[in-house]
């Protein structure tokens, strides 16, 4: 793969087939990467996993897999811990990755028990890049940016391919892009910074947490905690609130218990 910067350590595209786009209650049944090492040498690997779950019809109508296509496949937390060594090296790049690949990513390998961090990694989102300068989605980015259709659509080796593929395309075509990963990484954070589900319920004032969204949205947790208990009790029993917000909205409530 060609791109235009040297590499300071692996890149690795990667993409996402799912049951859903909840990070708490739907899992990743394929995975497909393509990982660049500074050296110039590319690795590509296709996964797939069965989520113990039934993959709903809304779904394979998508990505077209069925529950039979990965019924003898297996979980992803049998291959987690080979995943996380794979990818431990190497920053991150793909399409959407910082709103849905990397939370969902996240949530799986603390399901399985997997220490994988993602602080200090570059996250290269071209869906970033491409609203920021288009608006549009993969299929238009690959008619926009490559002049052709996108024909893998939905399959997670196809849409990578395309992914890397507009990537190269978009600093070929905007001279104001920034020429290496960091600048890159500055670009897509001015635009869409990564939040994790801690930052997608709150943002940190310094002298406390305060609510992004929901009905208390402006005020301090602190408060709330003491004011609206039925709301972070609510927030507690939650099925698809992350484990780590959980954390947050507990401790608050017995801070206020104290």
């Amino acid at each position: 793969m060609d791109l235009p910067f040297a590499l300071k350590r692996p890149l690795a595209f990667f993409d996402l087939e799912t049951t859903g786009l909840s990070i708490q209650r739907d899992r990743i049944i394929e995975l497909a990467l393509i990982k660049v090492h500074p050296s110039g040498d590319v690795v590509e690997k296709v996964r797939r996993f069965n989520p113990g779950i039934p993959i709903p019809p809304e779904a394979t109508e998508v990505h077209g897999i069925t529950d039979a296509d990965v019924a003898h496949e297996e979980p992803f937390g049998r291959r987690a811990r080979a995943l996380a060594a794979l990818l431990d090296d190497a920053d991150l790049a793909g399409f959407n990755i910082r709103r849905f690949d990397v939370p969902m990513l996240l949530a799986e390998f603390q399901r399985a028990g997997v220490a994988f961090d993602v602080g200090g990694r570059l996250m290269i989102d071209m869906q970033t890049i491409f609203h920021r300068e288009e608006r549009r989605d993969l299929s238009a980015a690959a008619r926009f940016y490559l002049d052709r259709e996108h024909q893998e659509a939905h399959t997670a080796l196809g849409d990578i391919r395309t992914s890397a593929a507009v990537l190269s395309a978009q600093l070929a075509r905007y001279d104001h892009l920034p020429r290496d990963l960091d600048g890159l990484q500055a670009y897509c954070d001015e635009f869409a910074p990564f939040l994790t589900a801690v930052d997608r319920w709150f943002e940190d004032t310094g002298e406390g947490l305060i609510f992004r969204r929901g009905k208390h949205r402006g005020r301090a947790l602190e408060e709330v905690a003491r004011e609206e208990t039925d709301y972070l009790t609510w927030m507690l029993g939650a099925d698809d609130m992350d484990p780590e917000v959980v954390a947050v909205v507990r401790s608050a409530l017995e801070s206020v218990g104290d």
